[in-house]
């Protein structure tokens, strides 16, 4: 494994965690997949990054169980070790942003809100893009789209789409169901559209150059997991 890919993978990983922090401080509504992690932190009193490893780890796990009866899969074990390690990661840096840097910070009007919102989600976005185009770490949940797409007629967006609407939904009956506040909101609406721009935007550019690095990847390839 390209030990140089990894620190930068990594790196990435970071940005992308310090992004969607932005967005839950910011308090205007959060992407589709966090809004039901955060409205389950609410639930359970825990933290939202520990949500959000949890999902990702359960995704991380049904990709070993479907490639598990495969010769690559076995292969690959270290693979979903370092992914698995990079998950908890992960969670950490959101509570750690989240609960602990950003704690103190007070956004006293609805245009800072908006404005959090904004450069987190291009923050995540650029983030996200950067980690896809080094093609290194996956993310649990696009890579289980791709898995079942290639075993069924359903196709990877139409997947993705589905897992988003059932985020939303569930979002909505557990928060309306205990009373808790509702994060779907505004910025759910603008994630949808500046997110994939962001994505799509970051993943064609080289941000960072590694020296020694595989092959680039073509960007068709690559399309295929946009978050």
């Amino acid at each position: 494994m390209n030990t140089k890919k990894l620190a930068a993978s990594l790196l990435f990983y970071s940005l992308s965690a310090l992004g969607i922090s932005m967005t839950i401080k910011a308090g205007v509504g959060v992407s589709s997949f966090n809004a039901l992690n955060v409205t389950l932190a609410s639930a359970f009193i825990i933290k939202a990054g520990t949500v959000t490893t949890i999902i990702n780890l359960l995704f991380l796990l049904l990709c070993w169980i479907i490639e598990g009866n495969q010769v690559n899969a076995r292969v690959k074990r270290q693979e979903y070790l370092v992914m698995g390690s990079s998950l908890l990661f992960f969670g950490y840096l959101i509570n750690g942003f989240v609960y602990t840097l950003f704690a103190p910070v007070q956004l006293t009007s609805y245009s800072l809100r908006l404005l959090c919102f904004v450069l987190g989600t291009t923050i995540s976005g650029i983030g996200t893009g950067q980690v896809l185009r080094l093609h290194l770490l996956k993310f649990p949940i696009e890579h289980f789209c791709q898995l079942i797409a290639q075993k069924s007629r359903w196709s990877f967006k139409q997947l993705r789409y589905g897992i988003d609407f059932v985020c939303i939904a569930l979002a909505f009956i557990v928060a309306t169901g205990l009373a808790l506040p509702l994060v779907i909101r505004e910025g759910t609406i603008i994630s949808f559209f500046l997110l994939s721009g962001a994505i799509a935007w970051s993943k064609e550019r080289n941000l960072i150059v590694i020296k020694g690095g595989s092959k680039k990847i073509p960007a068709q390839r690559i399309e295929k997991e946009n978050r």
